[in-house]
């Protein structure tokens, strides 16, 4: 037989160049199916059986465009702008009537803000914080672009002359009147770019008895549901609601997470986690207990691949945030929430997501999560960590600089004349 360069050569030219080039098709298309073919046959499925033969080294990076962000240069770029020009006046506690004298410390940082007891409060008292040691301050209000309201809601309600939501409601509404009283700067927006700060339940009732205050002005808060009491979602920003931890440096890799699933919490408010008790309460694999777990609660983040973030009496956001603290990817079982940072974060990138009405799918949900998907999920989840963590002096993304972002894209031009 001749060789087939010789047969080839003995073609005319037109004909030669044709048949190159279908063989050349070929031989591409060959390789891609035999290239796709190696890309699903080494996916594994998240079945029990492999739980925990997720790679032990660490994740692989990611193209720019894969990241956490829905458009990081964009916002790269708004958040410098926002650092040059974002000015912030805060009322001094002298600027209210005499009768607010005697209660001065309720407008004051806290004493010791990272102290453990302060909860689910903690986030509330470090922005006002982060806040006066920043560079957003101005002491000058015609420069302001935003007025901040210093009352403290926690410090309300262990004052023993307040204490309850209605007194803290009459108290808040008292401090209102009286700063659009006394200065022009509440009647010139009607109080539009006035914000002010608050956390957890007692927070919910704080705006009630003041029609501008309730209406106009932008509340910080952590109750972030659509359905919450006062929380309205064009007007209002979600604050992260962190836990005062200690600095997490060292995450647990994925290959020492032994646990497909983790939850401890009260099922009496919740019909929700009533259910996914009765689902899974004794997976071996799934951690789900109807209280305190048998072990430190924070120990069942650091071993668990997903954390469930579950809607009990209200929704708020402690367990996502103590979530990506140690490194497990939320998984958010809440209809109708406004997550923290969700037109900067791409929170489908790192977390999951599940209807209320979709509970009794949530283990094949999980399970069904390639490796791939999941180190992408845990690579992101690394990166935005940096987002939920507040610092005496504020830093770059930290959890101040990013609500004051959220805030800045709130700012109005528009105030009516004196």
């Amino acid at each position: 037989m001749k060789p087939a360069c010789l047969f080839l050569n003995k073609m005319p030219k037109l004909k030669r160049r044709l048949l190159l080039t279908v063989l050349l098709l070929l031989a591409v298309s060959s390789a891609s199916w035999f290239a796709i073919f190696l890309l699903h046959s080494s996916e594994e499925q998240g079945s029990p059986s492999n739980l925990g033969r997720l790679s032990a080294s660490p994740p692989t990076p990611l193209p720019v465009d894969s990241g956490p962000y829905h458009n990081w240069q964009l916002f790269a770029a708004d958040f410098e702008d926002m650092i040059q020009s974002f000015k912030i006046y805060v009322y001094p506690t002298n600027s209210a009537s005499s009768s607010f004298a005697s209660s001065a410390s309720i407008f004051l940082p806290h004493p010791n803000p990272f102290d453990p007891k302060l909860g689910n409060y903690f986030s509330e008292h470090m922005f006002k914080l982060s806040l006066l040691s920043s560079s957003l301050i101005t002491t000058n209000p015609e420069k302001a672009n935003l007025f901040f309201l210093p009352f403290s809601v926690n410090l309300l309600r262990n004052d023993p002359r307040v204490h309850s939501e209605p007194s803290i409601a009459d108290f808040v509404a008292r401090y209102t009147t009286s700063i659009s009283q006394d200065l022009p700067f509440w009647n010139a927006s009607l109080g539009s770019d006035h914000f002010y700060a608050c956390c957890h339940s007692v927070c919910r009732e704080a705006s009630s008895k003041h029609v501008g205050l309730r209406n106009n002005a932008i509340q910080l808060t952590c109750s972030s549901s659509y359905f919450q009491r006062f929380y309205v979602t064009h007007k209002d920003v979600a604050l992260p609601q962190v836990w005062p931890r200690p600095p997490q440096h060292a995450l647990n890799p994925p290959h020492a997470r032994d646990k497909l699933v983790y939850f401890a919490g009260r099922i009496q408010n919740s019909n929700i986690r009533q259910q996914l008790v009765d689902l899974w309460g004794n997976e071996t694999y799934m951690d789900i207990f109807p209280g305190q777990p048998s072990y430190p609660y924070e120990e069942g983040f650091r071993r668990s691949k997903y954390c469930l973030h579950v809607k009990g009496y209200e929704v708020n956001t402690a367990r996502v945030s103590d979530a990506v603290h140690y490194g497990c990817v939320p998984v958010i079982i809440s209809n109708h929430y406004e997550l923290p940072f969700a037109n900067v974060l791409d929170w489908s990138k790192f977390s999951v997501i599940v209807n209320n009405g979709d509970v009794a799918l949530l283990k094949r949900t999980l399970l069904s999560i390639t490796r791939r998907k999941y180190m992408s999920m845990y690579h992101n989840l690394c990166e935005v960590r940096r987002h939920f963590v507040w610092h005496e002096t504020p830093k770059g993304y930290d959890s101040f600089y990013m609500t004051a972002y959220q805030l800045w894209l709130k700012r109005s031009s528009l105030r009516l004349s004196s």
